[in-house]
């Protein structure tokens, strides 16, 4: 199987390449800094991995290369939660989701022959947040800016459904692994100066990086999975129980909580992305048959925390 992936050298796609690697597949790698992506995947140790400099918000020459993958993995959009949400950082998180994936799209379009499935990231962000509602993949969208992502951002998905190519849609959860939000949670405990953010009440809807990676794996290769999953674990837990959880894993206090007002003046309106949350079940996930090996957040952080 040959999968083109964009995003490739974030978080998650680093190790979605690394896996379909290992796997046996050919992965293209469509990114913005080709040099990067070269030196993350050396041909040496990543003989199956082929790096395509792209534009991801323009059409060119880069989309004629879709033509004879069997399946598309996009990832690409600009970091949510990294700084103040000023206009512009507004218009540029909403775009490289958009329009990235209106010009993935629009490659998918004009292939021949066409990948057999597009597997399109979102966000548990469409749901907007609450400390007291629980969500599925049925439920409704929330008003907020992220929610209106989201829609978007699926809205210029579902158009290769014109295609004939099949549709999967993981709207994501916090994803724990060596990496992202852990890695940056685990300072303050190794201060000991760890604690829950916020008022620690908020949900925490999370999947282990290798739950996830294996979920966009059992999308690309089971044509029977259609439409919406949520990739987040059937456990989600408040932000109290997770810093708890870490502090005892750790053995370090878990006790000093970061104040609303911290956030509030270091990242403005961003700050609700971790200040708020949401309960989201992984129902359709779970009816599809998929086998989570980390579905409870005490076993995945031991297993993060343990190659930390």
């Amino acid at each position: 199987m040959k999968v083109a992936v964009t995003g490739a050298t974030g978080f998650v796609g680093s190790r979605l390449v690394e896996r379909l690697q290992q796997a046996g597949h050919t992965v293209l790698v469509l990114s913005r800094d080709a040099d990067r992506a070269r030196r993350m995947f050396p041909s040496t140790t990543f003989p199956n991995v082929e790096i395509l400099s792209y534009s991801p918000l323009q059409s060119g020459d880069w989309q004629q290369q879709i033509s004879g993958c069997d399946g598309v993995v996009n990832l690409a959009g600009a970091p949510i939660a990294e700084s103040r949400w000023t206009p512009e950082r507004k218009q540029e998180i909403l775009e490289s989701r958009t329009l990235g994936t209106q010009k993935i799209v629009e490659a998918i379009a004009q292939a021949n022959p066409k990948p057999s499935v597009l597997v399109n990231s979102s966000a548990i962000g469409y749901y907007g947040t609450s400390e007291t509602a629980t969500f599925d993949e049925t439920s409704a969208p929330g008003e907020d800016f992220l929610a209106q992502v989201c829609q978007e951002w699926e809205a210029a998905a579902e158009k290769v459904k014109d295609s004939g190519t099949r549709l999967v849609i993981l709207r994501t959860g916090i994803v724990l692994g060596l990496g992202g939000a852990i890695a940056k949670m685990l300072v303050p405990f190794r201060l000991f100066a760890g604690g829950p953010i916020g008022t620690g009440r908020q949900w925490f809807s999370w999947i282990h990086r290798e739950d996830l990676i294996d979920l966009i794996l059992a999308a690309l290769t089971q044509p029977e999975m259609n439409g919406v999953f949520n990739a987040t674990a059937p456990n989600p837990v408040r932000m109290a129980e997770l810093c708890q959880t870490m502090g005892q894993l750790l053995n370090r206090p878990s006790w000093l909580p970061v104040p609303d007002f911290a956030l509030e003046a270091l990242l403005g309106e961003a700050a609700k992305v971790v200040l708020e949350g949401q309960e989201v079940l992984p129902k359709q996930t779970q009816a599809a048959g998929f086998q989570y090996q980390y579905p409870k957040v005490k076993q995945a952080l031991e297993e993060v925390l343990s190659k930390a």
